[in-house]
Order: structure tokens, then C-alpha cells, then sequence
């Protein structure tokens, strides 16, 4: 039986549709990453899931809970760490993990849970003294504090350098071998291909493609990318009119065509017809980012920043302050 079943999911904010029919179940001990541009509805998913917020429609269960419902059950068996959480700059690491403790009934000792996240030695000193590595530790901390059985972690390592983000990437798999089913929400494509068993792409509140980052990928092995070089002026018209072109643009000093079939042979040998002369060409393996163009028609590079009109981060008369 799956720890977490979402069936028809539906949320929106004034005339924004957020989510529109999300279906999706999670088995215990998996990570599921959920993938989608700024907008797509992650965060409003998830927040479905933690009892954040109200669905207009559809059935969300946790743990045969409903988060709405029962969210003080919900929040003894499931922890979160969410993209728009902050705490005071003037608390003291040691002093949040203690204060989030005494929230549930049984849970971690804080002490060894800050050892276990390499915080130990920064319990005594203020949040805003954290480095943005160690304040996503203690973001994790926090919500791993209750002992869950579940975890949701969004955005995780937004804004963190390489080397602070795979040391991220460590922790949760070492959260993962330790029982807990993770729901992972993120536009970073090496980290859902790396950390995630499955991936929910979701697009415009829709989840568009549900598989593993193996089969994502496969779904896009019929495009190829060639990046050539070349002394001459290129005829890009006549590229783009050959049947196995299904795209060009021009990076620099590159000519990057996206296409099928023998993709390198058919375009050589049409800029050899131009006399233009190849210095330089690549074939780029298909990626998670191809399989996410595939099915959006979209890349996630071009993700807005910024909230969508009638976010509810915008309005104060949120679901949750109607719960209270």
C-alpha cells in the first residue's frame, strides 16, 4: 500500500488554476522527485500534502490520513523542510532543533541529530551566522526532528554552491538508507536524476510524465543535438529544411542542430555542399533536460523568477491562516 496516494489534485489561487488533476502515489522507502519549471505547481502540491493547504478538489492521504483533516496526526508521521521557510536570524541552532522537539511525542535527541548533520559545533550560534549550506542542514534537522516516517523537501539546494549542494545530495541519501520515503521537489535536473527513484514532471499544474529517470530519458532518445564548428558562412535555412532538422540555433561559434536519424552524416555532408569546411563537431548525449524539453516543449531554463499573480504568498488570507 503506498504511504502517500494523491488522486485528481486540484488548487487554485482567484483565476490561476495551480494544480489541475494531479495523480500520483509514493511506496514507502522511495524518493519521488517532482520536476517542473517556477509556477508549475510543486510547491502547491506539496503543501496538499503537508496540510498546508486546502485542496479545492480530489482525495490527498498520507499514511491513510488526511492531511486537511488530520494534520496533527499528519505532522507526527510526516516532517517538511519548504521552499519558503525562514526562521529568525537571532535563534540559536541548538535552540530551533529543541523547539521543534518539543512538538511531537516521540522524536530524535537534538544533540546527536546535529552531530549526524554536521551542525554540532554550531548549536550555540545564530541563524543568519549559518553559511547557506549550513543553514539547509539545519532546514533538514528541522524537519527530521519528529523522527518521521515521511519527508518533504522543496527547493532543497536552491542558491547553494557545488560543493554545499552534493554535500546536500549525501544527506539525503544517508536519509533515505536510514527508512524515510522522501518527496523531493526540484528544477535542478542533475539533482532528480541523481537522488530520485521516480520523477513527476509537472508542467502548467499537470503532471505530464511519471517514470524513472532512465525511462524520462528514453522517451527523448529519438532527438539528438550536433554542435559543429565551421569556416564559412552557414546556409542555416537550408539546414533547417533537411527532414532530420527539427531545430537550430546559433551558440557562439557553434551551429547546435537538433534533430533525428543520422543526424551528424545528413548535416556534414549538407555544409560540405555549401563548401563550407566542418572544424569541429560533437554529438551530446540525451539528457534529463531533453527528456523535460520532449514533454514540456520547454526547457527549464526558461523559468520566470518570482511568484505567479494571485500566489498565495501574496495573499494574507491564506487556507492556512483560515485553519487556525
Amino acid at each position: 500500500m503506498p504511504v502517500i496516494s494523491v488522486e485528481n489534485l486540484r488548487k487554485r489561487y482567484g483565476e490561476h488554476v495551480a494544480v489541475d488533476g494531479v495523480s500520483f502515489a509514493v511506496e514507502k522507502g522511495e524518493i519521488l522527485g517532482i520536476l517542473g519549471r517556477n509556477g508549475a505547481g510543486k510547491t502547491t502540491t506539496v503543501e496538499c500534502l503537508a496540510g498546508l493547504r486546502r485542496p479545492d478538489s480530489g482525495q490527498v492521504r498520507v499514511m491513510g490520513l488526511d492531511p486537511w483533516r488530520d494534520r496533527v496526526k499528519v505532522r507526527q508521521v510526516l516532517g517538511s523542510q519548504l521552499q519558503e521557510g525562514a526562521l529568525p536570524g537571532k535563534v540559536r541552532v541548538g535552540e530551533a532543533v529543541k523547539l521543534y522537539r518539543s512538538f511531537y511525542r516521540t522524536g530524535a535527541d537534538p544533540d546527536r541529530l546535529l552531530a549526524d548533520l554536521g551542525l554540532h559545533d554550531k548549536r550555540r550560534a545564530f541563524y543568519d551566522d549559518l553559511s547557506g549550506g549550513q543553514q539547509q542542514r539545519l532546514s533538514i534537522a528541522l524537519a527530521l526532528v519528529g523522527r518521521p516516517r515521511i519527508a518533504i523537501l522543496d527547493e532543497l539546494t536552491t542558491g547553494l554552491d557545488p560543493a554545499a549542494r552534493r554535500e546536500t545530495w549525501q544527506l539525503i541519501d544517508r536519509i533515505r538508507r536510514g527508512g524515510v520515503t522522501i518527496v523531493l521537489v526540484t528544477h535542478v535536473m542533475e539533482e532528480a536524476e541523481r537522488l530520485c527513484d521516480r520523477i513527476a514532471v509537472l508542467d502548467r499544474g499537470q503532471i505530464v510524465a511519471l517514470d524513472t529517470p532512465e525511462g524520462l530519458i528514453a522517451r527523448a532518445q529519438g532527438e539528438q543535438e550536433v554542435r559543429v564548428r565551421t569556416q564559412g558562412a552557414v546556409d542555416q535555412a537550408a539546414l533547417n529544411g533537411l527532414p532530420e532538422v527539427t531545430g537550430l540555433r546559433i551558440d557562439g561559434e557553434h551551429v547546435v542542430i537538433r534533430g533525428r536519424g543520422n543526424l551528424l552524416h545528413t548535416v556534414t555532408r549538407a555544409l560540405l555542399s555549401q563548401d563550407v569546411v566542418v572544424t569541429d563537431a560533437r554529438v551530446r548525449q540525451v539528457t534529463l533536460d531533453d527528456a523535460f524539453l520532449t514533454l514540456t516543449g520547454r526547457s527549464l531554463d526558461e523559468a520566470p523568477g518570482g511568484h505567479f499573480p494571485g500566489d498565495p504568498y501574496e495573499d494574507s488570507r491564506t487556507d492556512l491562516e483560515a485553519s487556525r
